[in-house]
């Protein structure tokens, strides 16, 4: 569920991600009362200006690759009512609420990492509710009513794994499941806490807002899944196993200046942790080089331009690329969607 999730937006909290996501150098803030729609518990908040990704001529192409069938059925529906994914929703916000944790592992000096989630987002837009809503009334799909508004089902309606969206205005355009979406109206009408409530999180955010056409912050758990995936040699050094356990946030940004940039800020738990981590990534990512070479020569290439550098307790990687070797790498098939 993780991956189809992230890909609705075009992007990934995976080795691909700093490789694939939208960019244009000048990047929009999302707004403060967008953010205080997301509870308070949100592990990783994530943000996508689609609007200014589409502008990018090898996009098409990489949203293709990317989505997963469930998404494009996804998108079919919403289009037989009349909602244009591709021309209608000009910024995703979402954030992620991780199963498999609990309060005491998912903060830092723990190996719990999320072994599912619930997700809630919103698509910012512009919108004609009235016919949509009509339509889907016509349709008889599955209801449920929440705070005053209604929740469309895509899907029975009683599927774990059932999406759902509703309209809060003609700009603004829920979804998620069912359980976090009302949970995001209680927030919104005062009955549970925001995530501007979560000051360390908060704090992150409003750090990375405006930093990217694509950007991300993580929670403890999240980055610890996060170091899985894009450098899984790592966990074959013990010391650095201890390491990642005791990491606290990252943060992922995205954006362009004559080529497309990303961006990886990993929050350690001291200045020594950052410095040794350091030492450990360049290692990994010169094994993911040279296994790269065998199969992918461009994205080969791609990793051996990888700058990694300490910085106080943080952990900064960096890589950048051209359009031409985007346009190579979305060739050779390198961010189709696995299951």
């Amino acid at each position: 569920m993780r991956k189809t999730i992230l890909r609705m937006a075009g992007t990934a909290v995976a080795a691909t991600a700093i490789l694939c996501s939208a960019q244009i150098s000048n990047a929009q803030r999302v707004g403060a009362d967008t953010i205080a729609l997301f509870p308070k518990n949100v592990g990783e908040f994530a943000y996508a200006n689609l609007k200014q990704a589409r502008s990018q001529k090898w996009f098409p192409q990489l949203q293709e690759q990317m989505l997963p069938e469930r998404f494009r059925q996804f998108e079919k529906f919403l289009a037989s009512a009349g909602v244009d994914p591709n021309s209608q929703v000009e910024e995703l916000a979402w954030g992620l609420i991780a199963e498999g944790v609990t309060a005491k592992t998912e903060g830092t000096g723990s190996t719990a990492v999320p072994t599912g989630e619930e997700i809630v987002g919103v698509a910012l837009g512009s919108y004609n509710p009235e016919s949509t809503e009509a339509y889907f009334k016509a349709q008889k799909l599955p209801t449920f009513k929440s705070h005053g508004f209604t929740m469309y089902a895509f899907g029975s309606g009683a599927g774990a794994n059932d999406l759902f969206f509703l309209f809060i205005d003609s700009n603004t355009a829920a979804f998620g499941h069912r359980e976090v979406l009302e949970k995001m109206l209680d927030v919104r009408y005062g009955g549970a806490e925001g995530l501007l409530r979560n000051e360390k999180m908060y704090a992150l955010i409003s750090e990375a807002n405006g930093s990217g056409v694509v950007w991300a912050v993580l929670n403890p758990a999240y980055t610890r899944l996060a170091m899985q995936q894009l450098a899984p040699q790592i966990q074959q050094f013990p010391e650095a196993a201890k390491m990642v356990t005791r990491m606290q946030n990252l943060i992922l940004n995205i954006q362009a200046s004559g080529g497309i940039d990303g961006k990886f800020q990993a929050v350690c738990g001291s200045v020594d942790d950052a410095n040794t981590m350091a030492q450990l990534m360049q290692l990994a990512i010169a094994y993911q080089q040279y296994q790269a070479k065998q199969q992918n020569a461009d994205l080969a290439d791609l990793l051996g331009q990888a700058q990694v550098n300490p910085a106080g307790d943080r952990l900064i990687v960096r890589l950048a690329l051209t359009d031409d070797q985007m346009a190579a790498l979305i060739k050779k098939n390198t961010f189709a969607f696995k299951m």
